[in-house]
């Protein structure tokens, strides 16, 4: 397998695009202290192994080790450009190291961590080479585009805000990286396979025994598909989106599929499970229907397929497909990941609101949260975190929600059975019993990532006041239409995952959950 890190990358470049070698080693040092941010930030808040305690004392951090060991660090913010000059000072062999390369810190600080370690050199080399020549956007010149969609998707290039592998794709190599990954915006050929009808499983509204298969996915699985009887019998040009694996057909930018590809991104290797295959379209109903009445449109997974090997849908050979807005005159839809770029934002806010942040925030929120909570009180926890989430701007002013990717939903029976809905008889994990666990989903994304990211830009960019902003955000969370719900979200605390632990954990996509400060308490 290819796990290149940054000097492994930097040799790649030199053999085949020279002209990035200038770029790329112009971002490392920034990319690296990024990700190093993020790695920071774990150690400090989440229940990492071998972590005793956190305080901070001035503008330091101090991590205790369950050794007796110490680490020292500046107390970041979590969303704060780190300098490339900060450096993490851990006690190490009687003396003391300092650390600006993620990987070596952590080595110092759990030297069991080789696993970890890989996954973040191999973040920061595609992070440096993701802000190596990227063009600018120009929100004017999408509106009404039907690949504005697309556009802004590819102009996401630091990927996960917090994760420390962010910018992860183990089993890739640069040549891969800089063919298939959206940050480099290189149309990507999808193979179309025709599957022996025996072997075929499908849901939905249905489809032939056609199996959509990435180039990665058929490169790596073609042979296994050739064995069952499979063979490519068409093409079909796509855009990569932010999740690398899912693209957007080009002559039908409405059609978005999502494949299955045998590569880490992130936390995970990114499968079309049985359960997704199954669930998809009976979830998109249901959600479609819960949602009828409220300004919050769903994107639904209309059909999905899978190849079957020894009778079971096979997670490496499966697909799904799913519906994308097409934008009106003078709309532009967006995930809230390109939203909370600063360069992204700037515009919008010179287009809809004549520079004045606290009046784009109050549209913005108005139009994401009571639909969020509303949802929520009708038992459907939403995973709202900047992919899932959407929103359409109206010459440059939020004017109304959207939601994709059903799979990392929670749903809840009982709030169901209240909201007149049947559960549907969903395959895995996504039915839950505990009110804590279904609110964790929208807590955490929409309340502790997405929305804590913007106002922190709109902070440090336009000098908007964080209390205004959490007062108003407040105000809207104190609708929500189950009292339940707004108690939860008056406490001191918010949810948000534990990435970190998850990836050290012994099940590294079982979810683990840790506190946060709740910006909305107290405002």
């Amino acid at each position: 397998m290819t796990h290149p890190d940054a000097e492994q990358t930097r040799r790649a470049l030199l053999e085949s695009r020279p002209d990035l070698v200038d770029g790329f080693d112009e971002h490392l040092p920034a990319a690296r202290a990024a990700v190093l941010r993020r790695l920071w930030t774990a150690l400090r808040r989440e229940p990492i192994p071998g972590v005793a305690g956190v305080k901070t004392v001035g503008g330091d951090a101090l991590v205790t080790l369950t050794d007796g060991r110490m680490a020292i660090g500046p107390a970041l913010d979590q969303y704060a450009e780190a300098s490339p000059d900060v450096r993490i000072r851990v006690q190490v062999n009687g003396g003391t190291g300092a650390y600006a390369d993620p990987a070596e810190l952590l080595n110092a600080v759990d030297p069991q961590t080789q696993g970890l370690q890989r996954e973040l050199s191999n973040s920061v080399a595609n992070l440096a080479l993701a802000r190596t020549g990227q063009p600018s956007v120009d929100l004017t010149e999408l509106q009404g585009d039907p690949n504005g969609l697309a556009v802004l998707e590819q102009s996401v290039v630091d990927g996960h805000p917090l994760h420390p592998c962010c910018r992860t794709r183990l089993g890739m190599s640069t040549a891969d990286v800089l063919a298939y990954a959206p940050e480099h915006r290189t149309p990507v050929e999808l193979e179309v396979w025709s599957v022996p009808p025996s072997r075929w499983l499908t849901t939905g509204a249905g489809t032939p025994p056609r199996l959509v298969l990435h180039p990665w996915q058929a490169a790596h699985y073609g042979d296994d598909l050739r064995r069952l009887g499979g063979r490519p019998v068409e093409r079909i040009v796509a855009r990569p989106l932010m999740s690398l694996r899912t693209l957007a057909a080009a002559r039908d930018p409405s059609r978005h599929y999502k494949t299955a590809l045998g590569v880490q991104m992130t936390s995970a290797v990114r499968q079309v499970s049985p359960a997704a295959v199954h669930n998809g379209p009976l979830v998109s109903d249901l959600l479609s229907r819960l949602a009828a009445d409220l300004p919050i449109r769903v994107f639904p997974e209309v059909a999905a397929g899978a190849v079957l090997v020894d009778g079971a849908p096979h997670p490496m050979l499966a697909y799904t497909v799913r519906r994308a807005p097409l934008p009106q005159a003078g709309d532009v839809w967006t995930p809230l990941a390109a939203v909370a770029q600063p360069d992204v934002l700037d515009q919008i806010l010179r287009i809809g609101y004549g520079g004045h942040p606290v009046a784009f925030w109050r549209d913005l929120t108005t139009v994401l949260i009571p639909p969020v909570l509303t949802l929520l009180a009708r038992g459907a926890g939403l995973e709202a975190h900047g992919q899932n989430l959407l929103v359409r701007l109206a010459y440059g002013r939020p004017a109304e929600a959207g939601y994709r990717d059903v799979g990392g939903i929670h749903l809840h029976a009982g709030r169901l059975r209240e909201a007149g809905m049947d559960l549907p008889a969903v395959q895995g994990s996504l039915v839950t019993d505990g009110l804590d666990e279904l609110r964790a989903k929208p807590f955490a994304t929409l309340f502790a990532v997405v929305l804590t990211e913007i106002a922190h830009t709109l902070q440090q960019r336009h000098g908007a006041d964080p209390q205004t902003l959490w007062r108003m955000a407040a105000d809207l969370a104190e609708q929500a239409p189950d009292p339940r719900d707004r108690l939860a979200l008056a406490g001191t605390t918010l949810p948000i995952k534990a990435t970190t632990a998850m990836r050290l954990a012994a099940d590294p996509v079982a979810d683990i959950w840790t506190p946060i400060t709740n910006p909305l308490a107290g405002v």
